[in-house]
């Protein structure tokens, strides 16, 4: 049955969500790795979200290693492909930090557990990894909400719809 909301006929029979607040469009979790001391090879493995990576190869050439870490971590389910973008900070040489931010449709905009070092096998003088939490995500309201799906404010009484074509990101626009 379709909904009528200030004068404009909204088609399909979704069921209205209620939100007491302005609807949220949520923040993508971002946290900083650090390689640390004077790696000059090795391995070492993350776990995200309960899942720990393959074995990731530590290399003195940024590209490569911020390549390594990307695909080990989109290889893992909960994180899915695209999921994450990373982006040197002090990274030189292998040595210093980079951020991972989780973008994707499994992760993106909404809080991810912190990252541990499940593994550190790295070799040279005194190599560390650690992770920090850099800008703590934010659930997006109703994420994953289909295109054209009503949403009521009930603070409000302003009905919204989500005009999204992004399954993960919705856009509530009142109407």
């Amino acid at each position: 049955m379709p909904i009528i909301s200030g004068g404009q006929v909204m088609p399909g029979s979704a069921r209205v969500l209620t939100v007491a607040g302005a609807p949220v469009a949520g923040t993508n979790t971002v946290q900083t790795v650090t390689i640390g001391g004077t790696p000059t090879g090795g391995t070492f493995r993350l776990t995200c979200e309960g899942m720990t990576t393959a074995a990731i190869s530590w290399n003195a050439t940024n590209a490569t290693l911020l390549a390594a870490v990307d695909a080990a971590l989109e290889a893992l389910p909960v994180v899915g492909t695209g999921g994450v973008a990373l982006a040197a900070t002090t990274l030189t040489a292998g040595i210093g930090a980079f951020t991972v931010t989780f973008n994707g449709a499994n992760v993106g905009l909404r809080p991810v557990a912190v990252m541990t070092v499940a593994e550190n096998l790295l070799t040279g003088t005194s190599p560390t990894v650690a992770v920090a939490l850099t800008t703590p995500g934010v659930e997006a309201t109703y994420r994953g909400a289909a295109t054209g799906q009503p949403l009521l404010r009930t603070d409000t009484g302003v009905m919204h719809t989500n005009t999204s074509t992004t399954a993960q990101a919705p856009t509530w626009t009142p109407v």
